[in-house]
């Protein structure tokens, strides 16, 4: 049985071998050179980025965060549904093997695959990208908006071991899909819409509950506030570059949350006489993050949830097949 599901995954882990071995040939040769450029320009290796090194580093991003939902839908959905299809698991199941071990073999070697693989450009792109990790967290993007800290949503997805869970869960997901709607195209597209669904979900609701946070009270001057809007989430400065501010508070003189402006404030005719207004009422803003040294808490934190569903969607396929296949 698992060199008949070898037989049928070696197409697409050839293909994985393939292209790992052209991302890991040019991460490997540009690599070196932003280490070496870290070394001297340290946080200011930010401004010194050639537009190649941009571009690799974004595209590094998207391609970790591709991985998992391009698994999930090309080697989960179609690995049941296919043969669901065609009708040739009954030919497997008449031969001895049981719907068990038939399904078993193929979540577990084509899973572990999957893992691995997704795990391996995960690493790659993470060593590559360290250096200007370490940039932003020691404050070199003052002057450009397009970098954020690895903490931050936009990049901690495609960072550390968090995307491991991400192919584990989305490759379950795929077969649960497939042997669900027992059609590979259906599964395929029910499979991308639910993957993307829960990536976006966590990080707007869950995320920021799986670590204790950190909370600084800052008060108003011109340069930290900048776009200021009451009890919204602004870009506030709190001394800290490496973090993940998920919630913003106006307290007002009393140190309690603030329900109206003073008048002072509201009088105004510019931005600054604005923020002067309320710094002199003695207004503050509270902010609640997630501090950097919470990055590993996270990811250990997230990865294990995927890989619970991950569990829970394979028990659920090992129960479909043994009582609702036929």
């Amino acid at each position: 049985m698992i060199w008949l599901a070898w037989r049928q995954l070696r197409t697409q882990a050839t293909v994985a071998i393939a292209a790992l071995a052209v991302v890991a040939a040019l991460l490997a040769m540009t690599g070196p050179h932003l280490a070496d450029l870290h070394s001297t320009a340290g946080r200011g290796l930010i401004q010194q980025l050639s537009p190649t090194d941009t571009t690799l580093y974004f595209v590094g991003g998207v391609a970790v965060l591709l991985v998992p939902a391009l698994i999930g839908m090309f080697w989960g959905a179609p690995l049941v549904a296919n043969e669901l299809e065609a009708g040739t698991h009954r030919l497997a199941w008449n031969q001895g093997v049981t719907r068990t071990r038939w399904l078993a073999t193929k979540l577990a070697l084509t899973g572990l695959t999957a893992m691995v693989a997704t795990g391996l450009i995960s690493i790659a792109v993470t060593w590559w990208s360290s250096p200007v990790d370490q940039a932003v967290a020691a404050g070199g993007s003052d002057n450009t908006d397009n970098f954020v800290p690895r903490i931050a949503p936009a990049i901690f997805s495609a960072r550390g071991i968090v995307p491991i869970g991400y192919a584990a869960f989305a490759f379950v997901l795929g077969v649960t899909c497939g042997i669900v709607i027992r059609r590979a195209l259906p599964a395929m597209a029910a499979t991308l819409a639910t993957y993307t669904a829960a990536l976006l979900a966590l990080p707007l609701w869950l995320r920021e509950h799986l670590a204790p946070p950190s909370t600084a009270t800052v008060p108003f001057t011109h340069d930290r506030m900048a776009n200021y809007l009451l009890d919204s989430v602004t870009h506030v400065d709190i001394g800290k570059p490496d973090v993940w501010v998920t919630a913003e508070q106006t307290l007002d003189s009393t140190g309690h949350p603030a329900h109206a402006m003073p008048s002072a404030y509201t009088n105004c005719d510019a931005i600054k006489s604005c923020i002067d207004a309320l710094a002199q009422a003695g207004y503050q803003q509270r902010v609640t993050y997630q501090p950097a040294g919470n990055f590993w808490t996270l990811q250990w934190a997230e990865t294990g949830i995927f890989l619970g569903l991950a569990i829970g969607l394979g028990a659920l396929c090992v129960w479909w097949t043994r009582s609702r296949l036929t």
